[in-house]
């Protein structure tokens, strides 16, 4: 069911990726090829490193809570819908995050990483946070 008058751009290349539960997609941000010294790495080096830094482009729902049981009212409708606790992370965050609990995906050419927020270390956002 393919519609072919919708054309894949840059802006719309992630709509069609759903984040699932407590896990956000982040954009790893390039590393420097050279250290403080002026050294150069291989790629390969810094690809290991055990931490990472990189751009939250899409955000999951958040952790799932259980809908409280009210059996002792059998004339209310039952509401199947599930309820989420939100994350703390958002969409354009710059994010720190543990290598370690984190899924490298390639996706449109581009890699990504998928990661739990439990493996998330810091945040910076750049609103002011004490409007």
């Amino acid at each position: 069911m393919e519609n072919s008058s919708f054309e894949l751009t840059a802006e719309n290349k992630l709509r069609k990726l759903i984040v699932v539960g407590d896990r956000v997609l982040i954009r790893p941000k390039k590393q420097n090829e050279r250290t403080s010294n002026g050294l150069y790495l291989p790629p390969g080096v810094q690809e290991k490193e055990k931490i990472q830094e990189g751009y939250i482009v899409k955000v999951g729902p958040g952790y799932p809570i259980p809908a409280p049981l009210e059996e002792d009212e059998p004339w209310k409708e039952q509401d199947e819908k599930i309820k989420y606790i939100p994350l703390q992370a958002q969409e354009g965050d710059k994010a720190i995050f543990l290598l370690k609990g984190a899924h490298e995906i390639q996706f449109e050419g581009e890699k990504y990483f998928v990661v739990p927020q439990a493996a998330v270390l810091m945040l910076e956002r750049e609103e002011d946070l004490f409007d």
